[in-house]
This record gives C-alpha cells, structure tokens and sequence, in this order.
C-alpha cells in the first residue's frame, strides 16, 4: 500500500493560485430567459446511463481497420486513427441541454467540455463543428448567438478552428460540438494503459452536478455557481501538457458517468482495480451540504445505482454521491507511476490546474474498485 500523505498541498491553497489562472466569464451577459426551466435534465447529467450506454454499444460493428487505434470497445473519451508514423486524428462529439441560465456561460462550458475529451487522449483540438438543438419560437435567436460567443472564446483560447455546424428545430434546447485534434500515435493517454502501483491524480474539484441541480431546482442562486463556472469553463489544456510531460499514458476526463464511472472504464480497459480514498477529494464549496440536502441529479443516481463499489462502512450517502456525481466538463483522471509523481504535480502547478489531489491508486487486483477513509484499507 502507497502512503499518499503529504504528496500535495491543502486545497485551499490550491484554489487561491488556480482561480487567478483560468478565465472569468463577464458578468453582463445574462438573459431574462431560464435556460435551465427548459430542460428535463442539465449538462452531462442528460446523458444515457452507463448500464444503457452498454446496451447500446453492443449494437456497433466490430472494427477491423488496423489504423483504428482507439474505438468504442475500452470506452475511452474518443476515437484515434492513425495517418502516419507520427500523427493520428482524434475525433469526438459532446452535446447537452443547459447547465446554467447564462447562454455566454453555457456556451463555454460546452466548448470546454468538448474539447476536454481530446486532451484526454493527449491530444491538440484543430477545429470544431458547432451542433445545436433551438426551440425557435421560444428562445429569441439572439440568445443563441450568446451561447455560440461563450463557446467561440473558449474555442480561440484553445487555437481551435470553429468551422461550421448544424442545426435543427428542437422542443429542447441542446448545444455541443464535433471536436477533431491530432496527437502521436505514441504518446497518446488511454483507459488501456493503467498499471498496478499507478497513482491517480485529479486535476479539478467535484460536485458540479449537485451545484447545477442546486440551481435548476431554485435551491441556490446563480451567484453560488461562480466557482463552478470557473472550474466547467478551464480547459484541460494544461493539464494534458503535464501530463504528457510527465510521461503518463493512461487518462480520462471526468464526466457524466462520474468520477467511479470512468475510473471503471479504465479499470475494465486495463484489467486492473483501484482504490480512492474519499477524504482527499477536492470538492466545490457547498457541494456535500447540498447533496445532503437533497439536490442529486437523475444522472448521479443512476450512476450511484451502476456502481459496482466496495464502500467503507463509514462512507456517507452525501460521500458517495459525489464519487459519482454526473460532472461536466470536469478534470482529467490521470495515472502515473509513483517515481514520476513529484515530476507531474510540478507540471500541474505550474499550469494552474484547479486541482492537483492524490486521490488513490491502481491495484493488481482485477475488477476490484475500493473507496475507503485514510490511506489504510478499512
């Protein structure tokens, strides 16, 4: 067993130093219009569960292009094909209902959380397509050009091209983008590459889906969600440079399925297990008081229900929740050999990350997913 003690330093000190790097959404840009009172669900929180999503891809042909490098069978955040010796094409898709009332804010955390996906696979996004879902006739066109100028600065921010789109007329409102980037095909991240004795280090804070849910529900102002903004609408640019500076080879984005969903998708790609010790998990403000107060995404507790998980007896409900609190546009999940560990949280303080916790690590033990108090096994 790994003693995680003392590897990384006091969030609160963390949060001073990252909220100074990422960019602050102007505060002028609001509608009268409630984006969220529009939606049956917000954010990643809409999507398909993990048990459904399985039963959907079941239904894909088997791919036999041996310049596929990465495909739907290890579910990682997107798809790798091969050109050449040195470069590959990396190809996703993300699209949401809203997750905020502020179409400039919903805009940017789309785009961000888009993007999120190829710097998940180590990639650099080159441009993207824009696919929007608008109830015309009930949303003033002007609030979607707010949504696309949210989502164009966050595009130009991460030198992605925004190229064009689609649309249809849609009862829902739905924005997201189709995300093509490059990476090597030797230093690209996949849920595949997981080793026993990897550490794993997460790059922002949890809950934004109880604090969206929060705000759908009238629970909290709009206010209340600043710092989750902030948070949703950083990239993880930087922490796929220190990342690959750092020589890791196994990461995924913390998304809809939580942060136990994905981590099962590594563990499941890899043939590994994992533990994650649940008192070193960085946590929006007010996001355990509001899951114990009731405001849980659809989505969180379908992935609740999903989870295959050896809980300690001293876990809380409100604790286990967040494990698997339907994110969006969260960090990126990384796995790193312990000898490098030190060289990757310098990287990531020098890039500003929202976080920079040690969360647990990976085990030999197939299958098997833990999540206890402490660095002891309970």
């Amino acid at each position: 067993m790994v003693d995680l003690e003392g590897v990384d330093e006091p969030q609160e000190q963390r949060g001073a130093e990252w909220k100074q790097a990422v960019h602050t959404l102007p505060a002028d840009r609001m509608t009268s219009i409630r984006l969220t009172s529009l939606s049956h669900a917000a954010g990643c929180g809409c999507k398909l569960g993990s048990e459904d999503l399985g039963k959907v891809l079941r239904h894909l042909p088997a791919v036999v292009d041996v310049n596929v490098l990465v495909d739907a069978a290890t579910r990682d955040d997107a798809a790798v094909y091969q050109l050449s010796a040195d470069r590959a094409l990396v190809a996703t898709v993300d699209f949401f209902t809203p997750i905020v009332d502020d179409p400039v804010a919903w805009g940017a955390i789309t785009a961000a959380n888009a993007l999120s996906d190829v710097y998940a696979m180590g990639g650099r996004p080159l441009f993207a397509l824009n696919l929007v879902g608008w109830p015309r006739g009930k949303v003033p066109f002007e609030v979607l050009g707010e949504v696309f100028r949210g989502a164009a600065d966050v595009t130009a921010r991460a030198g992605c091209l925004m190229l064009g789109g689609h649309s249809i007329d849609d009862p829902e409102p739905k924005f997201g983008l189709c995300v093509i980037g490059e990476v090597h095909p030797d230093r690209m991240f996949t849920n595949a590459a997981a080793r026993p004795g990897d550490l794993l280090v997460l790059t922002k804070p949890l809950g934004t889906g109880i604090l969206t849910t929060a705000l759908k529900r009238d629970m909290v102002m709009e206010s209340a969600l600043d710092e989750a903004v902030r948070s949703m609408t950083a990239l993880n640019d930087g922490a796929a440079r220190a990342a690959l500076a750092a020589g890791v080879r196994c990461a995924t984005d913390i998304t809809g399925f939580g942060l136990l969903g994905h981590l099962g998708n590594i563990i499941a790609a890899s043939g590994v297990g994992a533990r994650i010790d649940s008192a070193r998990l960085p946590l929006l403000d007010g996001a355990l008081e509001l899951a114990a107060a009731g405001a849980v995404p659809g989505g969180t507790r379908r992935n609740l229900e999903a989870a295959r998980v050896e809980w300690a007896d001293d876990i809380t409900e409100p604790e286990r929740l967040l494990c698997v609190d339907a994110q969006t546009s969260g960090g990126l999940l990384l796995a790193v050999r312990p000898q490098r560990l030190a060289l990757l949280l310098d990287a990531l303080r020098v890039e500003g990350t929202a976080a920079r916790a040690v969360i647990g690590e990976i085990l030999p033990d197939a299958g098997v997913l833990r999540v206890v108090r402490g660095t002891a096994e309970q």
